[in-house]
């Protein structure tokens, strides 16, 4: 069973759509430099939309301050963090879930996983130093079945409707995060790829489980 985050939800709208198309968790940006980035206040409008859906709700990070993280993730009611840039993990240890993006480019070796805390989620991601995530670029998928052969990871990079069965076939990743392949435009989701991205899942690995850390 492979679980499902969307990420880069800027709407109540598309939060909604996820939870009921059966996603595990969402993806929420506080990144200023992305065009889905959100206020604390906003954020907290989409996670109490989402009360009683048992769907995770991440905050996405890049190099941003420990405490000013802290304080997002209080004030948005966040359930887990994601870490984006070149942060040292050990700093954003206050409670909750991490994932680590990892970047995975030419010369990547499986074996730099086992640097991370073995509680931190990877997520394996195109490496993108300008836009950090949601490019629509695919990584390489017989790296990344290396590094998840040796932990659970989650796969992103250019996932889409039509390659994420793939992806998962050739990965056995313990999720697969989705942003761009699903969109209409940035930060707007496109209901028929999002539902048509769960029922891809679905048919390679079964049911999609509630909750990204469950």
């Amino acid at each position: 069973m492979t679980r499902v985050k969307i990420c880069g939800i800027a709407r109540v709208a598309d939060a909604r759509l996820a939870a009921e198309a059966g996603a595990s968790a969402i993806g929420l940006v506080f990144w200023p430099g992305s065009t889905r980035c959100l206020t604390v206040d906003r954020a907290k409008e989409i996670v109490l939309a989402l009360a009683g859906t048992g769907v995770t709700t991440v905050g996405v990070f890049v190099d941003q301050l420990p405490h000013f993280v802290e304080g997002v993730a209080k004030g948005a009611r966040l359930d887990a963090i994601q870490l984006h840039g070149h942060e040292n993990v050990a700093a954003y240890e206050f409670g909750l879930p991490i994932l680590k993006s990892v970047a995975v480019g030419a010369g990547w070796r499986a074996d730099a996983l086992r640097d991370l805390s073995p509680h931190v989620l990877p997520l394996l991601d195109a490496q993108d130093e300008a836009r950090k995530g949601g490019t629509g670029t695919t990584i390489d998928w017989t790296a990344a079945a290396a590094g998840a052969s040796l932990r659970r990871i989650a796969l992103a990079g250019g996932l889409t409707p039509d390659n994420v069965a793939g992806a998962i076939a050739s990965v056995s990743p313990y999720a697969v995060d989705v942003s761009s392949g699903v969109e209409a435009r940035p930060g707007v989701k496109d209901a028929n790829l999002v539902r048509a991205f769960l029922d891809a899942v679905r048919g390679r690995s079964g049911v999609v489980p509630q909750g990204l850390f469950a």
